[in-house]
């Protein structure tokens, strides 16, 4: 699905998130130049999916999610959280958000960091510490419960900020970059939680560079490249559309020369009687099995190589890349920066145009 896609929420509800539009410009603190973070960026999540955001560090996925958590405001274009427009008191108090490297207080524990999560959400004190329980077991810190923050590795700190995020018990859970500093078993930890949120009806968005962890979860995933997304539908859909080759294994009698079938291969690997090889994608793949029936192979089997998702977002960033530097040759390279520091109080009016950071994100 192209750039500007959007999914149909199901029986009429509104989406879990809308964007439409979304542009954001900033200015360079020292130069004043003016970059652009987010160029038009539209989609939609349907409720109860899981909804993976992909693109390389500088893409616009933080400067994305911060417009959505109303962090800071659009330069123009318009989003909104479970049918409640952005910014907005309603959406948020439905909505669990874990941003990219939290910062916590150094001297609670997670006990106490998640009291103070679920006060702010307006929970009575039971309520607190039954949540504070389940989720402190479910992110496996409860050997660690009596421990200040200070004393938490990294990998810990993300499971920590994790619970905050669920401690609302939200519908819509946003998550930027879950998977950072965790081990590959935390990783998968994280990732059954997802899974786990899904099954019980919740919409999680996620931010990521990590495609196995898209590929292994993802009802939908959108990939954006320099603040534009380039390309956006499920994982089979966007690799499924281009047809690189075809693969074909077969098994050669004894003594039999591979020469006259591997002709016109682009990739030939032979391991005994075995012979792989991938012909070009506009091979007559009938003629060549017949050709190797004829030489008393036996044709183990025959399949399209389609695009992998890394590929995909390989070429996907390739090509935005050689766009911006033939921008740059006349003017600035759009996309280049990133938001400023997560702050509601520092957020610019719509039309206007903020100071960029020296970091993209």
């Amino acid at each position: 699905m192209a750039d500007g896609a959007t999914d149909q929420a199901p029986g009429g509800e509104p989406p879990a998130i809308e964007v439409v539009g979304l542009c954001k410009t900033y200015r360079t603190p020292l130069r004043r130049r003016r970059v652009e973070a987010l160029r038009g960026v539209t989609f939609t999540v349907e409720r109860g999916h899981i909804f993976g955001f992909v693109g390389p560090n500088g893409a616009g996925k933080t400067t994305t999610i911060r417009t959505l958590m109303g962090l800071i405001r659009p330069t123009s274009g318009r989003a909104a959280l479970l049918g409640e427009p952005v910014p907005s008191r309603a959406a948020r108090a439905r909505v669990g958000f874990l941003p990219e490297a939290p910062y916590f207080y150094d001297y609670l524990t997670v006990g106490e960091l998640l009291d103070l999560a679920g006060r702010l959400f307006g929970l009575p004190a039971a309520a607190r510490r039954r949540r504070a329980d389940e989720l402190i077991e479910r992110v496996g810190l409860s050997r660690a419960r009596s421990q200040s923050l200070k004393k938490f590795s990294k990998g810990m700190l993300q499971r920590a900020g994790l619970a905050q995020a669920l401690m609302n018990d939200p519908e819509l859970v946003v998550l930027d970059e879950p998977m950072s500093g965790l081990d590959p078993i935390g990783r998968k930890e994280v990732r059954d939680l997802i899974l786990e949120l899904r099954d019980r009806g919740k919409t999680v968005f996620f931010s990521t560079h990590i495609l196995s962890d898209v590929e292994a979860i993802t009802d939908r995933v959108a990939i954006i490249a320099r603040g534009q997304l380039q390309a956006h539908g499920t994982p089979s859909e966007l690799v499924r559309r281009a047809v690189l080759g075809i693969d074909v294994a077969v098994r050669l009698p004894a003594g039999a020369d591979a020469g006259p079938l591997t002709a016109g291969a682009t990739q030939v690997r032979r391991r005994g009687d075995e012979l792989a090889l991938t012909l070009p994608a506009d091979a007559d793949a009938d003629a060549w099995i017949a050709r190797a029936h004829a030489a008393g192979a036996k044709v183990i089997s025959v399949a399209p190589r389609h695009e992998t998702l890394e590929e995909l977002f390989l070429r996907a960033v390739d090509a935005r890349g050689a766009e911006g530097a033939d921008e740059s040759a006349g003017g600035p390279s759009p996309g280049a920066a990133g938001a400023p520091a997560a702050s509601a109080s520092g957020a610019s009016s719509a039309s206007s145009t903020e100071s960029a950071p020296e970091a993209a994100t």
